[in-house]
């Protein structure tokens, strides 16, 4: 069985209109690790030890947050500045993330059509998240392209329903006992996890 770590960020969880929903299914699954950033370090001052034990415990990371200017809110930023240090997570001789498998959850309030050549943002998703993905190849890490929930701003109840009971069933295929870590080698991104219709009620 992989054993799944979400780290997340949204630094107004409470004007959120998809991960308000998103989060409360996630820390109800059995077999996943939710580390809320924002509930647990409110001052920033993040636990470097807890954090790598954390990463040293799990076979898959993903990073769950909005799309913020293109990027992650701010303690994602601090989370890396501090937790991964040369020596552990890259360098030389640093091999404690070594084949692990890392990717992201993001919603985005733009459409699909946005992140293309010619689009509203000019470039597809994935150019986004190359400081994600270049993370990943210095600490040898396999990066996945992202989970992604496009045109959050533009849906309504069942919209957001249904997107909760999609993510949900991504989560159980990566925590399923029998899913084979080298299956995410052969996708394009996390969304191609999710082969049939998903039932909402």
């Amino acid at each position: 069985m992989a054993r799944v770590l979400i780290i997340f960020a949204h630094p107004a969880l409470e004007k959120s209109r998809m991960h308000a929903h998103l989060v409360p299914m996630i820390r109800n699954m059995q077999g996943i690790t939710f580390n809320d950033l924002y509930e647990k370090y409110p001052d920033l001052d993040i636990d470097i030890s807890r954090e790598q034990d954390l990463l040293a415990r799990h076979d898959i990371i993903l990073m769950q947050h909005p799309l913020y200017w293109y990027n992650a809110p701010a303690i994602i930023r601090q989370w890396q500045d501090l937790v991964l240090e040369h020596g552990w997570a890259y360098g030389h001789s640093a091999k404690a993330l070594k084949g692990k498998y890392m990717s992201n959850i993001i919603s985005t309030g733009s459409q699909v059509k946005d992140y293309q050549k010619g689009g509203r943002h000019g470039f597809p998703l994935e150019h986004f998240m190359l400081p994600f993905s270049q993370t990943a190849v210095i600490c040898k890490m396999n990066y996945i392209s992202p989970y992604t929930i496009y045109g959050v701003h533009r849906m309504d109840k069942s919209d957001i329903v249904e997107e909760v009971q999609k993510l949900r069933s991504m989560l159980e295929i990566l925590k399923a006992p029998d899913f084979d870590l080298s299956t995410l080698d052969a996708v394009n991104n996390l969304n191609e996890l999710i082969k049939e219709p998903v039932q909402t009620s």
